[in-house]
């Protein structure tokens, strides 16, 4: 009898665990698949807009944002993300080489730790610039998590537009790429 019962156990909880495996694999491949086929915007777009918000916590953004700026495609940054004890000059300590920025055009938000406080916290200054349309500037890895945070979190009277680059590692590694799906399915869950 016993024996019957732990059979019957374990093949019930096979019908359980294979469906849940399946499933997981499933929205794991599709989410990487997300991932993997945003564009990197930045080498071919000319996109313009009010504004750029550039997310920090990545090789290269900072520099993206300002050469916005630079290129007349935006007329304000935000960054958002950056350390409460940090300024400007050493967030990007090669500010000096861009003669043409006026710092009153830079706008540094301290308050937020993730992407959906970046949405939260940089929403009332893209508001109180005026920005109607925003360029979100970010990794292509980031990106898919981040344009659906911030398309949630913003009205729709401010257009959200992604604005991609490569990041450090081009194409990334697979633990990085694990752990973005992970966040993608709390956020997800969670955020929007």
């Amino acid at each position: 009898m016993k024996l019957k019962l732990r059979l019957l156990f374990h093949k019930y909880t096979l019908l359980i665990i294979i469906p849940v495996i399946l499933g997981v694999s499933y929205f794991y491949y599709r989410e990487t698949r997300l991932i993997l086929q945003t564009p990197i915007d930045a080498w071919e777009s000319d996109s313009t807009a009010d504004c750029a918000v550039v997310l920090t916590g990545g090789p290269g953004r900072v520099k993206e944002g300002l050469d916005l700026l630079v290129r007349r495609q935006v007329q304000r940054v935000i960054i958002s993300g950056v350390n409460p004890q940090v300024n400007l000059r050493d967030l990007y300590p090669q500010l000096a080489l861009y003669p043409q920025i006026n710092e009153q055009d830079l706008v540094l938000e301290r308050r937020s730790e993730t992407t959906y406080g970046n949405a939260q916290q940089s929403l009332p200054i893209a508001e109180a610039l005026q920005c109607r349309s925003v360029l979100l500037v970010t990794s292509y890895l980031h990106m898919n998590r981040a344009h659906q945070t911030f398309s949630s979190s913003y009205p729709p009277e401010i257009k959200v537009r992604p604005y991609s680059i490569a990041g450090t590692d081009f194409p990334p590694h697979h633990w990085d790429l694990f752990m973005e799906v992970i966040k993608t399915w709390f956020y997800d869950l969670w955020a929007y």
